[in-house]
């Protein structure tokens, strides 16, 4: 990227990719940055190096664009200063927690800064968030412990992440999650001490994540999923008593949405809408079409030829006709 250009580029990525904030850099003409993104499904996975950085987020930012992230830092090189919700901290190696839902300020003042950032939905963390808030902007050791175990599988994740699938990219997001997790709790002291609601609310996450990576198992049923996780059925159906669907509606809405991308990849053309049915679990067909066509409205025969229909309309298309992504039609 042209030298000229880099400052603004790299303000413009985090505005729009992570969240509104405003940056300054004393010498913006020889702003050096690089930013690398794995998306995790739950989580997702970044890397930033950056030149001497100042960030502002303040309560316009977060009207103007909210992601209610948690975002735990991993420091890998240089010195960062973070304040937020009256704590303000300076980190060098260990690991940092802020709210994006929150006002904060950080530095990176002295030299070039590399961090290593699991952003976590609110929603996805398993610890109330009164708790979670005693946490922010503090150094959090990252050299023992569960501290450590996070920062070293992070750290190997992302530089190993090119060659995964998205399957085993989500498996891994799991994994993340559940470290970072443990060592949030940890920083708050037992584990063991926290509310029955939290720990209703991690036993979900962890049967959500178990349905998630064994979707294919035409045997996944709520008696396996019990059975797996040492507790009786009746108290796997209590756990899920309030949520929208039930273990099975979950397990089943789930394959179809798997079964729906795949019949949509054009790599995938070649193979029988029977073989990914089976692929997402389902043993019979007629059972797969039916349950597909009550869920989309169309056949999955119909909704892949409408799929593979799609490229060839556009291709038909004069190039002057054709409105660019994003762009609004007047």
């Amino acid at each position: 990227m042209a030298r000229e250009d880099r400052f603004d580029w790299f303000c413009e990525a985090v505005s729009s990719e992570v969240m509104p904030v405003t940056l300054s850099s004393r010498h913006p003409a020889g702003f050096r940055a690089g930013i690398t993104d794995v998306d995790l499904g739950v989580v997702r996975l970044s890397s930033v190096a950056c030149s001497p950085v100042l960030s502002r987020r303040t309560p316009a930012h977060i009207r103007r664009g909210d992601p209610e992230n948690l975002q735990l830092a991993l420091i890998t090189r240089g010195v960062f200063r973070i304040s937020q919700r009256g704590s303000e901290s300076v980190i060098s190696g260990g690991l940092v927690l802020t709210d994006t839902s929150r006002p904060s300020e950080g530095a990176c003042a002295d030299g070039q800064v590399e961090t290593v950032m699991l952003q976590i939905p609110r929603a996805s963390l398993a610890l109330r968030p009164d708790r979670v808030d005693r946490l922010l902007a503090r150094n959090l050791t990252a050299d023992t412990g569960s501290g450590a175990i996070l920062a070293g599988f992070l750290t190997t994740l992302l530089a190993h992440a090119s060659p995964c699938g998205p399957q085993e990219l989500r498996a891994m997001g799991s994994v993340a999650l559940e470290l970072a997790t443990a060592c949030l709790a940890q920083q708050l002291g037992d584990p063991g001490l926290a509310p029955a609601e939290a720990r209703a609310q991690e036993a979900r996450q962890r049967v959500h994540r178990f349905i998630e990576n064994n979707l294919g198992d035409p045997d996944l049923t709520p008696q396996a999923i019990a059975d797996r996780h040492g507790i009786s059925l009746r108290t796997l159906h209590t756990l899920f008593g309030d949520q929208p669907l039930t273990v099975a509606a979950h397990i089943r809405r789930s394959r179809l949405e798997r079964a729906h991308a795949d019949l949509a990849r054009a790599e995938l053309g070649t193979h029988p809408v029977q073989a990914i049915a089976a692929r997402w679990g389902f043993s019979s067909a007629t059972a797969f079409s039916r349950a597909f066509r009550e869920a989309f409205g169309l056949t999955p025969t119909e909704h892949r030829a409408l799929h593979r229909a799609a490229p060839a309309r556009d291709a038909q298309q004069p190039r002057t006709a054709r409105t660019p992504p994003g762009a609004a039609r007047t």
